[in-house]
C-alpha cells in the first residue's frame, strides 16, 4: 500500500514538472505558437521574424520613433490573403473554386474560407449568395512564417522583380499587394496547374501609421524600390 502511494506521488510530481514547463515554454514562445507534446524533441522554436522582431526590430523602432511604451510599437498584426474567382464561377467552371481552395490552403497552411456576394449585380451575372472568392488570415506564427516565405522565396521567384511600390499603404498603415499567379510559391507544382491564379495580400498593422509600417517592413528586409519617392499624403 505504502509503495503504490509512493508511485502515484512520484507520478503527480513528474506531470506537475511536466505543466510547469509546458507553461514556462508557451511564455517564453509568445502567443500564437505551439508548444510540443511528449511525442516531440521540446518546444517548437519561434518563427525567425517573430525573434527578430522581439530581439532587435522593436527595439530599434523604440530608440528611433522615440516610443517609451513598448506595447505601443507597430507590428504586424495579421495577413489576408484573398483569391477572385468571381469570372470563373459566372463562366460554369465551379471546378476551379475547388483547386484553388486546395492551393490557397497549401500555400497558407490553413484552410479558406469561401466568400459569397453580398448583393446581385446583373452585369456581372452575379447573384446574391453565390461563391466569389477565398480568404484566409492568418496570425501569431503563421503569418510570420508566411511573411519569411514571401520575401525569401515569393518575390525572388517573380519574373522582372524589381522591387515593391513604397505607396502601396492605405491610411491605416496597412500594406497592400499581389501576385499574378500561384506558382511564385515553390509549394504548388507548376507542372500541375491549369489556370493561373492570382491573389491579393494585405499586411495589417497594429499601433501604427504610413511611416512606422514602412520602416517596420524594411527591417524585416522587404524588397521595396530604391528608386521610388513617397507621396506626400
Amino acid at each position: 500500500m505504502v509503495e503504490t502511494k509512493t508511485k502515484n506521488d512520484a507520478a503527480n510530481k513528474a506531470k506537475g514538472e511536466a505543466a510547469r514547463a509546458a507553461a514556462a515554454a508557451r511564455k517564453n514562445a509568445g502567443p500564437g505558437f505551439k508548444v510540443a507534446t511528449d511525442d516531440d524533441t521540446g518546444p517548437v522554436p519561434p518563427p525567425r521574424l517573430f525573434k527578430l522582431y522581439n530581439e532587435k526590430i522593436g527595439p530599434e523602432l523604440q530608440k528611433e520613433l522615440g516610443i517609451k511604451n513598448r506595447l505601443a510599437l507597430p507590428r504586424l498584426e495579421k495577413i489576408v490573403i484573398s483569391m477572385g474567382l468571381g469570372k470563373a464561377m459566372t463562366s460554369g467552371e465551379k471546378a476551379r473554386m475547388d483547386v484553388a481552395e486546395k492551393e490557397l490552403a497549401i500555400i497558407a497552411g490553413q484552410k479558406p474560407v469561401r466568400c459569397r456576394a453580398k448583393k446581385s449585380v446583373a452585369n456581372f451575372k452575379v447573384r446574391e449568395g453565390m461563391e466569389t472568392g477565398l480568404k484566409v488570415t492568418l496570425r501569431g506564427s503563421r503569418m510570420y512564417e508566411m511573411l519569411d516565405r514571401i520575401i525569401t522565396l515569393a518575390f525572388p521567384r517573380v519574373k522582372d522583380f524589381r522591387g515593391m511600390s513604397v505607396n502601396g499603404f492605405d491610411k491605416q498603415g496597412n500594406y497592400n499587394f499581389g501576385f499574378t499567379e500561384q506558382t511564385v510559391f515553390p509549394e504548388i507544382v507548376g507542372a500541375d496547374v491549369n489556370h493561373q491564379q492570382g491573389m491579393n495580400v494585405t499586411l495589417v498593422f497594429r499601433s501604427s501609421n504610413v511611416n512606422a509600417s514602412r520602416e517596420l517592413l524594411k527591417k524585416f528586409g522587404f524588397p521595396f524600390k530604391t528608386d521610388e519617392k513617397v507621396k506626400e499624403s
